[in-house]
């Protein structure tokens, strides 16, 4: 089975038997935020963040193949926590136990220790979730989360299971109708002692086509052929993207951002080129209606340039958010993207 990393969320289909037990209630803390620049502003004044090895997730939905109507609601934390021993090895060296049992595992009280200590986290720590679509905060205190390892969709029964065969992390919700995939859509997810998200700045890039003046202004020659061009506003800025073309087929894009004086704030070329079966997401507005829209900009993190993101679907690796800014790095949303 392929696993398609969209920023959104990962649908994984599994046998879950062994995390449904006994489930803890979970304490909730979510709101609908308030588009208020002032209030934002003086949100982002006083909780300066420390992205030194900051860290955001992507949200999966554990599928039973027993019952494809329900699932669990999981953060995967394996990209970051690679411990040799995750798990209370000795239940993979008792014999005759079903398949089944072990697609799901909860870990006892040491080796949830062991992984929260490896995230620099503790229990009195938070999980927040931010839908920037929905502009909704939930917050969810560590101690109410399960510990769990979820058994890799690609073993099979009959294959030998070993710790690296499971995906390490938190289970947020157990048992739930899959139509609670519009809830977790288009969320990111953190782990800390604050809030980093910016909220009520987000906004789905509308996407026109532009001129062949366009064109001619703001993108230079290329040895591709060049094809449509589009435009955006948010705020006071102005995005420009030119598509470039190989045997008729879209292989680039160049985006360019400028302000309201005119100048220039960012540049970035997006190709298929050199990636292992990536491709580029349709565009909102031009190739994706308002339900499927995939490309975002705005103000997501606090203390941070506005961010850019959602032109590429990843086949390996996971999907990435971009600053308009050269100056700041991509922050990777990790997403446990194995084959």
């Amino acid at each position: 089975m392929k696993i398609n990393p969209a920023l959104g969320l990962l649908l994984v289909h599994l046998a879950i038997a062994g995390c449904q037990k006994e489930d803890k209630k979970t304490v909730t803390d979510t709101k609908k935020t308030v588009n208020d620049s002032i209030k934002t502003t003086s949100i982002v004044q006083e909780d300066k963040i420390d992205y030194h090895n900051f860290n955001i997730y992507n949200i999966s939905l554990m599928s039973s193949a027993q019952n494809n109507e329900l699932a669990d609601v999981f953060i995967s934390v394996s990209d970051i926590y690679t411990d040799p021993h995750p798990i209370q090895e000795d239940i993979l060296k008792q014999k005759g136990i079903p398949f089944e049992q072990l697609q799901c595992l909860e870990l006892d009280s040491k080796h949830r220790k062991k992984m929260i200590d490896a995230l620099h986290l503790t229990e009195d720590d938070s999980l927040y979730l931010f839908n920037y679509e929905l502009n909704t905060l939930q917050k969810i205190p560590i101690n109410q989360l399960k510990a769990v390892a979820y058994l890799s969709p690609y073993i099979s029964e009959g294959e030998e299971i070993d710790p690296e065969s499971y995906m390490l992390g938190f289970q947020i919700e157990a048992n739930k109708r899959n139509d609670i995939y519009d809830q977790y859509n288009n969320v990111i997810a953190y782990f800390g002692n604050k809030n980093p998200f910016i909220e009520g700045k987000m906004q789905a890039i509308a996407w026109k086509k532009a001129g062949a003046d366009i064109a001619k202004k703001y993108f230079t020659h290329s040895k591709l052929k060049p094809g449509n061009t589009y435009q955006a506003r948010y705020e006071n800025l102005t995005y420009y993207m030119q598509d470039y073309l190989e045997e008729e087929m879209v292989t680039e894009r160049k985006l360019v951002v400028f302000n309201d004086h005119n100048e220039k704030i960012f540049e970035k070329t997006i190709t298929t080129a050199g990636s292992d079966g990536a491709e580029f997401s349709p565009l909102n507005g031009i190739e994706a209606d308002q339900a499927n829209y995939t490309q975002w900009t705005g103000y997501l993190f606090k203390g941070k340039p506005p961010v850019i993101f959602g032109f590429m679907t990843q086949s390996f690796g996971c999907p990435s958010i971009t600053f308009l800014d050269k100056k700041e790095k991509d922050f990777t949303i990790n997403c446990d993207n194995r084959h």
